[in-house]
């Protein structure tokens, strides 16, 4: 899934993704793409831990992303976000999201995101529902 025109986009203004040092991955398959995002004082909890609301945070950006991808033109919005946190990650680590596309409706699209660390641990599942806004 290429996704180079949505990163022209995220580049263009200040938000969110940029403001927590998301980054998104073009992928070779076209249902998956992906995100990284360095733990640090952006998005951490005082403990010194990647935060999990920014966790849910990256999880809903990159099936967003994905989405806005497979839908030129069209305002994708998460509608839906539910995750499980299963691992901590420290400050200085990485964290990749892989997301995977479950379904393409012509309104709502369904992606399963796990969010793994530097060793490939598994640090968050989250299930993202989208909901695909046709611009006039």
């Amino acid at each position: 899934m290429n996704v180079d025109k949505i990163n022209e986009i995220i580049a263009s203004k200040p938000n969110l993704s940029t403001a927590l040092g998301m980054e998104f991955i073009s992928t070779p398959e076209g249902d998956t793409c992906m995100a990284c995002m360095k733990v640090d004082e952006r998005n951490r909890q005082p403990f010194g831990f990647l935060s999990g609301g920014a966790s849910l945070a990256l999880a809903e950006n990159v099936a967003g992303v994905g989405s806005s991808a497979l839908c030129p033109g069209c305002a994708c919005v998460g509608i839906e976000v539910s995750g499980s946190h299963v691992k901590a990650v420290v400050e200085g680590d990485t964290v990749t999201a892989y997301a995977r596309l479950l379904h393409q409706g012509t309104t709502l699209h369904v992606w399963n995101v796990d969010i793994k660390d530097t060793a490939g641990d598994l640090i968050s599942n989250v299930r993202v529902t989208n909901y695909v806004i046709k611009q006039k």
